[in-house]
């Protein structure tokens, strides 16, 4: 397997690619997977909350479960290690203490920090409306999405972050509630069956101002 694991951050950026056609044979394993999805989750998130929720649609039932809400990128279902659905978890406040708890234990935060910090985001967010909570939440997300392909990249596999899906009903296809958790996108991943290629950016001068 021509596969080239890489801490360089340079050849991770501009080497990544949007690849639609990867090697079926190629299967990431579970342990593989979960350093990726680990290395993830280092990524920032408002107030800690880690919003983020991954389905990895890694077996061939799981994959026929997926190509009909995935019409357009059968290709990416096919061929791919796998395809990840990342969702927003509207219940994340519930983790607030498990999360605070545990800063504390491994010495990360001082007790008194978490039990003046807690209360108030429970207050604060608490009375924050849903739409205002998901478009947060959204955010996270999109931060951790991106994460997830350059850590998939310094593991030498390649991905493609998919919109174009039943967003209305993947999370009931694979037994979830779809009102606590909300799609995000499809990010797809494996070992990469063709170049890609490089698309042109923007100009800084067109996009950024200084004041």
């Amino acid at each position: 397997m021509n596969k080239t694991i890489t801490n360089d951050f340079k050849d991770i950026i501009t080497g990544r690619r949007s690849i639609r056609e990867y090697d079926p044979s190629v299967k990431i394993s579970k342990e593989e997977m979960t350093e990726i999805l680990t290395e993830a989750t280092l990524a920032p998130s408002s107030v800690n909350l880690q919003p983020w929720r991954f389905l990895v649609i890694d077996s061939e039932q799981g994959k026929e479960t997926l190509k009909p809400l995935a019409k357009f990128n059968q290709r990416q279902v096919e061929t791919s290690s796998a395809v990840i659905a990342v969702f927003v978890d509207m219940n994340s406040l519930a983790y607030i203490e498990d999360i605070y708890d545990t800063a504390v234990e491994r010495g990360l935060m001082p007790a008194e920090v978490r039990d003046r910090q807690v209360p108030g985001i429970k207050g604060m967010l608490s009375a924050v409306p849903e739409q205002q909570m998901k478009e947060m939440n959204l955010i996270d997300a999109g931060l951790v999405s991106m994460q997830l392909m350059l850590a998939a990249r310094a593991h030498g596999y390649d991905t493609n972050p998919i919109g174009g899906y039943e967003k209305d009903q993947i999370a009931e296809a694979y037994g979830m509630d779809k009102e606590r958790y909300q799609p995000v996108m499809l990010i797809s991943i494996g070992q990469a069956a063709e170049k890609g290629y490089q698309s042109v950016r923007l100009p800084i001068e067109e996009i950024a101002q200084w004041k």
